[in-house]
């Protein structure tokens, strides 16, 4: 289903995405129980963040404390979202399986179709010891970083800087909070398509020739033009 950095654990904030560091450790997830699971959208927000492995799976990376979908136990972070009325997600991008969950008609009913991943490592704790002396704090602390691309061989790059990794951070949380993603690739982009702009019109026609597929309105392109000028002059 998916794979985790350095960690055996659902944790989708260490989902593997589209690089990763050279002493990084991969914990590959497969699917467990199918669950069909019918839901009351009873507010427009249902409190859900959705990521997806870029492979076109979308999974349930985050629940919001006292959402919707957070009273319905059957439904669990990790969770892969298969369908929704029967309508079939796989092959689709997280922003496009959000989108398709905002849009649904408030004070309906609607079913999704869930895949959990199996928890054959749940009792299994990272071991403490037996390691070779000073290997411990190595994991995960190299510099460079593998980039793994769908096109092309993958490459082996410096990491951001201390501006483009805050800069990130802001963005990323700007998508969850207008979108319901998080993407870091994508905030990475962004990111790189803004840091040298010098106003929110050239930024937004950046994104527009590049990224025009999501559509942005232009009170998000607004304000990750000032995320980003934050982050330069280090206001985090």
């Amino acid at each position: 289903m998916f794979c985790t950095l350095n960690t055996h654990k659902v944790d989708m904030d260490k989902l593997l995405g589209g690089q990763i560091g050279l002493e990084d450790f991969i914990f590959a997830h497969v699917k467990g129980q199918r669950k069909e699971v019918e839901v009351f959208k009873s507010e427009e927000a249902l409190g859900l963040t959705i990521t997806d492995n870029g492979a076109g799976y979308a999974f349930i990376k985050r629940i919001k404390e006292g959402s919707v979908i957070d009273h319905i136990q059957l439904i669990s972070v990790g969770d892969m979202i298969e369908a929704i009325n029967g309508q079939s997600l796989l092959g689709c991008r997280h922003y496009e399986v959000a989108r398709l969950l905002k849009e649904l008609p408030r004070g309906r009913t609607f079913t999704l179709k869930l895949t959990e991943p199996r928890k054959a490592f749940d009792m299994i704790s990272m071991r403490s010891g037996g390691s070779r002396p000073g290997s411990g704090p190595h994991l995960g602390t190299g510099r460079g970083t593998l980039r793994l691309r769908s096109r092309g061989p993958a490459t082996v790059e410096d990491l951001p800087s201390a501006f483009e990794e805050k800069a990130i951070e802001k963005v990323d949380d700007l998508l969850e909070n207008y979108m319901g993603i998080r993407d870091t690739e994508l905030a990475a982009t962004m990111v790189e398509l803004g840091k040298d702009k010098r106003n929110p019109d050239e930024l937004a026609e950046a994104l527009d020739e590049r990224l025009g597929d999501f559509a942005f309105p232009d009170e998000f392109v607004f304000d990750v033009w000032g995320a980003i000028g934050d982050a330069k002059v280090g206001r985090y």
